[in-house]
């Protein structure tokens, strides 16, 4: 939708292909739930296998309470969705996935991949704000998944 529009460019010049699912309606700030999905899809985008045409599938399933990472206060009485947004980019090794959500932490070299490195702290914050979180998995060479959990909207 509206994300992709923003990406354009990117996703033209780097003959990158989108692969979403309409999102589940979710209540809350609405320009911060689209700044943490555009976060997500702008570093899909950016971290890619020269060569190689990035994929970026956005998907999204119902969890149970239980499935919801335990840092999540209050996640008993709600009704839960998680959004996984998957890529086939360079990933990361997972060793640092607490990491790569602070600010300006960056993995990999700031000469060879543009950016601030304050998009992922982001993406947490704006989670947490809505009461949820997010989580990532990689293995270097094998893309990404960054897992956002947010209760569901009444």
């Amino acid at each position: 939708g509206e994300i992709q529009t923003d990406l354009e460019l990117v996703i033209t010049e780097k003959n990158a292909r989108i692969v979403a699912v309409p999102l589940p309606v979710l209540s809350g700030n609405a320009v911060q739930l689209r700044q943490l999905f555009q976060n997500l899809l702008t570093n899909a985008l950016k971290f890619t296998h020269p060569g190689i045409a990035p994929q970026v599938t956005l998907s999204t399933r119902p969890v149970l309470p239980d499935d919801v990472p335990t840092r999540v206060p209050n996640r008993r009485s709600r009704e839960w969705i998680a959004i996984d947004v998957t890529d086939n980019g360079i990933g990361f090794d997972e060793q640092y996935q607490e990491r790569i959500f602070q600010l300006f932490e960056r993995l990999h070299g700031r000469s060879e991949y543009a950016g601030t490195g304050i998009g992922l702290s982001v993406c947490q914050k704006v989670a947490e704000n809505h009461g949820g979180t997010i989580t990532a998995r990689s293995h270097p060479g094998e893309g990404a998944m960054f897992t956002v959990y947010l209760p569901k909207g009444s």
